[in-house]
């Protein structure tokens, strides 16, 4: 079988590799108040725009790197390692260059997101090479990986005490660095990776045109329209509970958003019996679910609140990896990771809309209903009906 012929450090290092890079995703988050007193932003509410920042930043990232196909024409272990680097000495700049104001702080953030795109979707490029079979389960670990390098910042954030925010930002940058030189150092090329991939300006019109992998990329065009935002606001939703102590915050943001990769990893193992459509279809559902329930979830009493926030947290992420390895699945062999680049461009573009609106509508209405209108993202993601017959 595969699995035999597979040395058994492949996954665990793509998979700690994945999780040390994309712990710079959130690491301006899990700062947030520290910077706003560092930066005098006084009332001014700077999580918005330190999160789109990012999500901006691995926008055009990916989009420059499916453009130019480099995930396909180049060794993706290489690539890799020099966005894990660039993006850590991007990350380290917030500390080195804070006194130069918030729109520098901003610019590194966009940065560290541009080159997080040569680590969260170029990991799935690696583990597809890797994994002809089985790709859902690999896919459930690796995704998995990214939602606990997500929350590690939180984590960070929670146990370091009196120590000064800096740690933070350190310390993610250094086990990103990390990551990608030991991934770069023990992970060779795949022996399903397709070689001598050309550069071609419409190789993303032309992987469009496959009505199959059209329905798993507006699957999970849907399912980022709740994701992001969801994570970006656990701190919020929280704090307007009034059901945790603020020295708990970070430490349930962590564990909500962390308990996400629970459900990235049973997701991966479900879809090896109902495949990875079926899998995708009853993650969105339940998510949705929540978001239809969440005026009254503030209601409830502190142990049925934080279970339902699991809950939530568990289903929000888990139908990710599910989408990529349909999307992998219904791709041109030869661009697949050009097609994983593009989706995962187009799809954080579409977190920017909803973070900014959950932004803009906490200043005019109840907050306590504002994730009615990530309703519509598990909605479309649920009609765009994923082929069964893939993944």
């Amino acid at each position: 079988m595969e699995t035999q012929k597979i040395p058994r450090h492949i996954l665990p290092l793509i998979v700690f590799s994945q999780f040390a890079g994309t712990s710079l995703w959130f690491a301006g988050n899990a700062v947030i108040a520290d910077l706003q007193k560092a930066l005098q932003l006084g009332d001014y509410n700077a999580l918005g725009d330190m999160t789109s920042a990012v999500q901006l930043g691995f926008i055009a990232g990916t989009f420059v790197f499916a453009l130019l196909s480099i995930a396909d024409r180049f060794a993706p272990t290489r690539v890799f390692l020099m966005s894990a680097l660039v993006a850590s000495l991007c990350n380290l700049g917030v500390f080195f260059l804070l006194d130069y104001g918030l729109a520098v702080v901003l610019l590194l953030r966009f940065a560290t997101g541009f080159f997080l795109a040569g680590i969260y979707p170029v990991g799935m490029k690696i583990a597809a090479d890797w994994y002809a079979k089985g790709l859902g389960k690999a896919l459930g670990y690796l995704v998995g990986a990214l939602v606990l390098g997500t929350a590690f910042p939180h984590l960070i954030r929670a146990f370091s005490g009196d120590l000064p925010w800096q740690v933070v930002i350190l310390t993610t940058s250094l086990v990103a660095a990390i990551g990608g030189i030991l991934l770069f150092w023990l992970v060779p090329n795949g022996p399903h990776r397709k070689k001598g991939a050309q550069f071609e300006w419409n190789a993303i019109t032309q992987i469009f045109k496959f009505p199959a992998f059209r329905s798993a990329a507006f699957g999970y065009f849907g399912h980022m329209w709740e994701l992001y935002a969801f994570w970006a606001f656990v701190p919020q939703i929280l704090a307007l509970s009034q059901m945790t102590e603020p020295e708990q915050l970070s430490l349930w943001s962590f564990i909500i958003i962390a308990m996400g990769s629970i459900g990235c990893i049973i997701g991966g193992y479900w879809s090896l019996k109902q495949g990875s459509a079926a899998v995708a279809k009853w993650m969105l559902l339940t998510s949705g679910v929540m978001c239809l329930l969440s005026p009254f979830l503030f209601a409830l009493p502190q142990i049925l609140f934080l279970l339902a926030l699991l809950i939530w947290g568990f289903a929000v992420v888990g139908d990710s990896p599910q989408f990529s390895t349909l999307v992998a699945r219904t791709a041109p062999k030869q661009y697949v990771g050009t097609a994983l680049t593009i989706v995962n461009s187009i799809g954080f573009g579409l977190t920017i809309f909803s973070i900014q609106l959950l932004t803009y509508l906490t200043e005019v209405m109840d907050p306590r209903y504002i994730f009615l209108f990530l309703l519509p993202g598990p909605i479309l993601g649920l009609l765009a009906r994923p082929s069964t017959k893939v993944g």
